[in-house]
């Protein structure tokens, strides 16, 4: 697997596109120790331009590297927290290019939506983040957790558990041992989770005063839904338009909520990444990918084109055939 592979002395990590904390978080945990190894490591992920600020001070060893900056080939290849290569966005092009030249593409995700890309893939569905995979591997190679490698996975695994809302007893166990190899729960959780500009508040007002209930969509479970459109979002980071979904979730009256962030137009057209959440009942991710997206059972996502009320009703009538989860 991946120790096998790192005598090659080179290897290049990836994360998704509209890369998060897991993603993000856990490349740089892995690149930080195969750097301390000896190994020459870049990460990187194809859009947006911009690391979120958020997340910069994840990366203490400059490991990241813009994508246009990677070297032409790979002889090591990792996707971390990327269930498809049309995931990695254009980036996704260097996976057939590595494992035609000989080279190995190692997958290391949590989404029960993996394809198995890789000419190795380490992939739990069972896993609460692709943190949690990554120090499994970084065990299994006998490579120390130090403090910046301990704060790449704490990060991973603060939020994709929904601040352990969603965290198993092993899950905490892993959190107590990252937090005594040096994660700050404490400041991770305010730059992470709480910390805004005061620009955030007029955005979130303008978003929310748009904000409507479907309370017979999904099945007769409700769904709630608003639009982040890019003049509402022009004087705020990526981060505060993310967190939207976290504030239209709290909806008691709707099982389901999705919101629609713009990006900028191609052709003409405009562009949505979706996000869709789920409380208990519906499987957002089967949504999702019936949408050329993919996800969790209960956090999912998706990018669609027109205009937004166009999108809404593909999204409502999507989630109107949505399975249900065994365990509601």
């Amino acid at each position: 697997m991946l120790a096998e592979q790192v005598p090659s002395g080179e290897v290049t990590l990836l994360g998704h596109i509209d890369p998060d904390a897991d993603a993000l978080g856990t490349a740089l945990a892995l690149g930080h120790a195969l750097h301390d190894a000896g190994v020459s490591v870049r990460v990187s992920f194809a859009e947006p331009d911009d690391v979120p600020e958020t997340l910069r001070g994840l990366d203490v060893a400059g490991l990241l590297v813009r994508p246009d900056d990677l070297p032409p080939t790979d002889r090591v290849l990792v996707a971390v927290d990327t269930p498809s290569i049309a995931r990695l966005g254009w980036l996704g092009a260097r996976v057939e290019r590595t494992a035609s030249s000989g080279g190995a593409v190692v997958v290391i995700d949590h989404h029960a939506s993996n394809m198995f890309y890789g000419t190795h893939n380490v992939v739990d569905p069972g896993a609460e983040a692709s943190a949690v995979v990554a120090l499994r591997v970084l065990d299994a190679m006998n490579l120390p957790l130090t403090e910046p490698v301990a704060r790449g996975l704490y990060a991973g695994l603060l939020t994709d558990t929904s601040s352990f809302r969603r965290a198993t007893p092993q899950t905490h166990r892993i959190a107590a041992r990252l937090v005594a190899a040096g994660a700050d729960p404490d400041e991770q959780g305010r730059v992470l989770l709480d910390d805004r500009p005061f620009a955030w508040l007029p955005m979130l007002s303008r978003v929310l005063a748009g904000a409507r209930l479907e309370a017979a969509a999904a099945r007769g479970l409700g769904v709630v839904h608003a639009v982040v459109d890019l003049d509402v979002a022009r004087d705020v980071r990526v981060e505060e338009v993310e967190s939207v979904i976290d504030v239209l979730r709290s909806t008691s009256e709707a099982e389901v909520a999705f919101v629609l962030k713009e990006r900028r137009p191609h052709a003409g057209v405009r562009q949505w990444s979706v996000s869709l959440r789920a409380k208990r009942a519906v499987n957002v991710a089967a949504v999702a990918r019936t949408l050329g997206g993919g996800g969790h059972h209960l956090a999912a996502g998706c990018r669609l084109e027109g205009e937004p009320e166009q999108c809404i009703e593909t999204l409502l009538a999507a989630l109107s055939d949505a399975p249900l989860l065994e365990s509601r």
